[in-house]
């Protein structure tokens, strides 16, 4: 048998006191679990009689959410395993199979990041695939997941899979499917692969070990990255300035392999790194929850720009798919002053970045087919730039699945940019999904340009929001523990329906948008937009990828002269932390 797989032999273990249907469902799994380390896990827990560990494993499977499945790496199909990963697959190939005419003959695009297990378990799935009769084409190196999603349609891949659990902290690992249009895979057909594989036989054994000849192909990585590169520096000007300092972190991700060579072949000096963070590493050392959101994440990455003193700090999430930045600093009013070793920093929102990008992409194309896109919880501040600019606009869900596929909602226009507040932003229709490498690049574009007309980032934010008027955003969240999480979330989604306040931040709730039924731009989600007239809104929703509800802040104000801009964020911060304050006890009840 493969890899050390054998018969599982649940039916000789202890299960005192268990719930007899749990102790069924479990003994099931681990007699065709092929992975001994994960049933040595469930006979554990068997043995020990632990019944919520159980059930957190077996009561909720993972299904697939706002970008795949993801959860911690464990036993039992509430959790990343190699069954997981291998019935998953199965079902993907079932579905490839049932779609008829030419699309098995495309194959499959596997792809993986660095974190624990995610190689094994992408290898696992190209032989999955390649042992259905259909061409895996399989990536050997731990590459971004942009690197994937561009495959796909690059190579004319009827799908695509990658082992990836993007910015969750470190016992975590997922899965992301792609479909042929190289963007994330979404109703009905997540529905329709899930039921697929629910219904498929578990690969195991000798059908695995191959020989699987032309079905299984090693990916030309040298020649894939070259068509990246090249696909992606077309979204810059090679005539633009290219005068630039930069440093740049990888948070213990894979973009370090992709990054600096992409910066240096558009003209720009390869980036400084953050020495200690520059290699994979999949325990993350210096950032449990390695989200560039995350307070703490970049903290390494400041310090470094205090002594260096750059033009800009770039920083991408492990798999590379997102991109946080950071600009210097003003001083005076509203700016932060010189910090330790040279000027201080600032961050700037995913919404803030988005915007810049968006105007910058905008002012630089031409063409009456233009289409900008976010989603409903980002900053409506788009809207107001792409109304201002005469593009056409278009609001989706969360999670880049819709986002690449904004222009379907209208005819005769292609996606120029698409961005969410969580730093995903999508600058070129050669990637379908967000891709924090190709918008570093159009990002060091645009500081190069601004830095050789003696100007920065902020100074142009601070044009934008005098003319479009300050969008202040924020966000807060809260995390439930246990397997009951999901019945919470929905309780508490269904308490706040049924019971919406007349009141937020000092203003009347205008209307309440409830998308659980959807409506005639968008499909029933499990979102509660609550809008305060035109002085902001909030936007309630759990988490497609973690048990939290979160809750997305925006407050705004009209356009202003450059003399009221500091007063006018003064009090759109105020505003904000008024409603920050209400919404904590909208949700916890006061608790």
């Amino acid at each position: 048998m493969n890899r050390g797989e054998a018969q599982g032999t649940a039916s000789s273990l202890p299960a005192t006191g268990l719930p007899a249907e749990l102790v069924d469902r479990v003994r099931a799994w681990v007699a065709e679990d092929p992975d001994p380390g994960s049933r040595a896990e469930l006979e554990a827990l068997l043995a020990q009689g632990d019944e919520g560990g159980l059930r957190d494993r077996f009561d909720h499977p993972l299904s697939f959410g706002t970008a795949g499945l993801r959860g911690p790496l464990g036993a039992g199909p509430g959790r990343v395993n190699l069954a997981v990963v291998r019935r998953t697959t199965a079902g993907l190939v079932s579905y490839i199979r049932d779609q008829g005419g030419q699309a098995g003959g495309n194959g499959v695009v596997v792809g993986h990041d660095a974190r624990h297990r995610s190689a094994e378990l992408a290898a696992d799935a190209a032989r999955v695939v390649a042992a259905g009769g259909l061409p895996a084409w399989h990536f050997r190196s731990a590459l971004p997941t942009p690197v994937t999603a561009f495959a796909v349609r690059h190579l004319g891949a009827a799908a695509g899979a990658m082992v990836t659990a993007s910015h969750n902290p470190a016992p975590d690992n997922g899965y992301k499917v792609y479909l042929s249009d190289g963007a994330l895979v979404i109703p009905p057909h997540d529905a329709a692969i899930a039921a697929a594989s629910s219904q498929a036989a578990l690969p195991r054994g000798p059908a695995l070990e191959g020989p699987f000849g032309d079905l299984l192909v090693d990916i030309d990585e040298a020649e894939l990255l070259a068509a990246y590169r090249q696909a992606v520096l077309a979204v810059v000007s090679t005539a633009g300035p290219r005068r630039l300092r930069t440093l740049y972190t990888p948070v213990h991700g894979v973009g370090g392999a992709v990054l600096p060579e992409l910066l240096e072949e558009a003209g720009f000096d390869r980036p400084a790194l953050v020495a200690a963070q520059a290699r994979p590493d999949p325990d993350f050392p210096t950032a449990p929850f390695p989200n560039p959101e995350e307070p703490g994440v970049l903290d390494l990455a400041l310090a470094e720009a205090g002594r260096l003193g750059p033009d800009l700090v770039l920083a991408n999430d492990p798999d590379a798919d997102r991109l946080a930045v950071a600009v210097p600093e003003r001083a005076g009013p509203g700016g932060a002053g010189p910090g330790r070793g040279g000027p201080g920093f600032r961050v700037l929102t995913g919404d803030e970045l988005g915007v810049l990008i968006a105007d910058h992409l905008i002012s630089t194309t031409c063409g009456s087919d233009r289409l900008v896109a976010t989603t409903v919880v980002s900053s409506s501040m788009l809207s107001a730039l792409a109304e201002h600019a005469g593009v056409a606009y278009v609001e989706t869900l969360t999670g880049f699945k819709w986002i690449a596929r904004a222009a379907l909602r209208r005819p005769g226009h292609r996606l120029l940019f698409g961005y969410e507040e969580a730093l995903g932003y999508a600058v070129t229709d050669a990637v379908a999904d967000k891709d924090g490498l190709s918008a570093a690049l159009v990002v060091a574009d645009m500081a190069a340009r601004a830095l050789s007309q003696g100007r920065s980032l902020l100074d142009r934010l601070d044009e934008l929001e005098c003319s479009l008027g300050v969008h202040t955003t924020g966000q807060w969240s809260v995390r439930l523990a246990g397997s009951d999480a999901p019945d919470v979330l929905a309780a508490l989604m269904s308490r706040l329906r049924s019971s919406p306040p007349a009141r937020l931040g000092g203003l009347q709730v205008t209307a309440v948008h409830d998308l659980a039924r959807g409506d005639a731009e968008l499909p029933p989600s499990d979102v509660l937009v609550l809008q305060l007239g035109g002085a902001g809104r909030v936007v309630l929703r759990p988490s497609g990828t973690e048990p939290k509800l979160k809750a997305y802040l925006e407050a705004t104000t009209g356009p202003c002269v450059p003399g009221d801009l500091d007063e006018a964020r003064r009090a759109a911060r105020a505003r904000l932390e008024e409603l920050r304050g209400e919404v904590v006890t909208l949700v916890t009840g006061g608790s």
